[in-house]
């Protein structure tokens, strides 16, 4: 009684058989009985190399060997050594099962505290392993990290190569973009340009066939003075263009014509003037009025005093009263007069028409004798412009033509056959 009393004592206070018997559940040891007519057998798991398994183990005397001999084990030394804990941990439980029988407090308590010592080697292993596991773990997830971290650099790089590769094809486009957009803007200038031009060229034309018009308002009551008043008509026709064969009589009076066209255009300059205000003006003597000091002003009394000589007025109002008042820088409000402002106005506006289109513009006028051409030259009389330009020339000019850049207006010229 007291032995079993000092064993007792001896045995730490922990739930020894408990753990044992979980112990002896994982391992999956065997029961063992130790009876008294029967040598005790302990079996325990020995691997050998590649074979199969063996179980029989004799152990004489009940005193199994501490050391597993033929134990090999090609892994790292932290399982060669988890190994020999377990083989460790196995043996001193069957000294703890061989201790009870026959009982020995003594060889129970040391094989007590071999167990537990085994026991907490393996704890130790398990944290270890924990701990390996984690920072394995860890050193995937960083592996990982870093594998997705290159793997999205390399995206990264990709994609600012192609990045790079669009810039610059947005700054070539953008570049044929500015460049388009100058030759737009270019080709709208030549339009506005161009438009003007074709504006003003019809502008031109207009005046162009006014001021022919007014020359011929003008002879009419010229001639007709003249006849009024004893004037020798073919002697005055032959004083102007010299002896000319003409289809008809009443041709002559574009001889009249070319004698006005001759003093309203000699010397006369293109300039570019703005004559908006004198278009303004249906009457011209009111322009006249409104502007007395203008260009136009001075051009309308020069013209005036070139074309009608003294003789004619005198002979025609039977003084010199209308040339006295332009000499001063006047303008008689009379009928003659006034279709006489009315061309010099048209006259006016053409050179400045042509000036506006072109400052080169320049009068031609083509001289008698000259051989027909269609390009620089029409005929005045519509009967003439069915006949073969080779057996036609010209007798003399009815409206001088203009050059205005590569534009050509043609010469009004009266023909004859040659």
């Amino acid at each position: 009684m007291d032995n079993a009393a000092a064993t007792k004592t001896s045995i730490p206070s922990s739930n020894l058989s408990e753990l044992i018997s979980r112990f002896a559940k994982v391992c999956k040891f065997r029961s063992i009985g130790v009876f008294s007519d029967q040598k005790p057998i302990c079996e325990v798991e020995i691997f050998e190399d590649d074979k199969a398994k063996e179980t029989e183990i004799g152990l004489s005397n009940c005193k199994p060997s501490r050391k597993i001999r033929n134990f090999r084990l090609d892994d790292d030394d932290e399982i060669s050594k988890l190994f020999d804990i377990v083989s460790t941990l196995k043996l001193a439980y069957l000294d703890f099962q061989q201790a009870h029988l026959p009982y020995d407090p003594d060889k129970i308590i040391e094989a007590d505290k071999l167990v537990v010592s085994q026991l907490e080697a393996l704890r130790k292993i398990k944290r270890l392993y924990l701990k390996t596991k984690l920072l394995s773990a860890k050193t995937e997830l960083v592996d990982d990290a870093s594998s997705c971290l290159d793997r999205l650099r390399d995206e990264i790089e990709v994609n600012e190569k192609q990045l790079e590769k669009l810039k610059a094809q947005v700054e070539t486009k953008e570049n044929e973009i500015h460049s388009l957009k100058e030759k737009l803007d270019c080709l709208f200038d030549e339009n506005r340009k161009l438009k003007e031009r074709i504006v003003s060229v019809s502008s031109f034309e207009f005046a162009f066939s006014a001021a022919s018009k007014s020359i011929h308002d003008f002879a009419k009551p010229l001639i007709t003075l003249m006849k009024a008043t004893d004037w020798n008509l073919d002697k005055a026709v032959d004083s102007i263009v010299g002896k000319v064969r003409y289809a008809k009589h009443s041709d002559k009076k574009y001889a009249f014509e070319s004698y006005i066209v001759r003093r309203m255009f000699h010397g006369i300059k293109l300039n570019p003037c703005d004559v908006t205000e004198l278009m303004r003006f249906d009457d011209p003597l009111d322009a006249l009025t409104a502007y007395p000091d203008s260009a136009f002003s001075r051009f309308c009394g020069q013209k005036y005093l070139l074309v009608v000589h003294p003789s004619m007025e005198a002979s025609f109002f039977g003084n010199l009263d209308m040339r006295a008042l332009v000499l001063l820088g006047k303008h008689p409000r009379t009928m003659f007069y006034r279709i006489f402002a009315r061309m010099a106005k048209w006259v006016w506006i053409l050179g400045s028409f042509a000036a506006s289109l072109d400052l080169k513009a320049n009068i031609f006028v083509v001289r008698r004798g000259t051989r027909f051409s269609s390009v620089y030259m029409e005929s005045v009389v519509d009967d003439e412009k069915e006949e073969r330009q080779g057996d036609l020339s010209v007798e003399f000019i009815t409206m001088p033509g203009f050059k205005i850049g590569d534009t050509v207006v043609k010469s009004h010229v009266y023909l004859s056959k040659t």
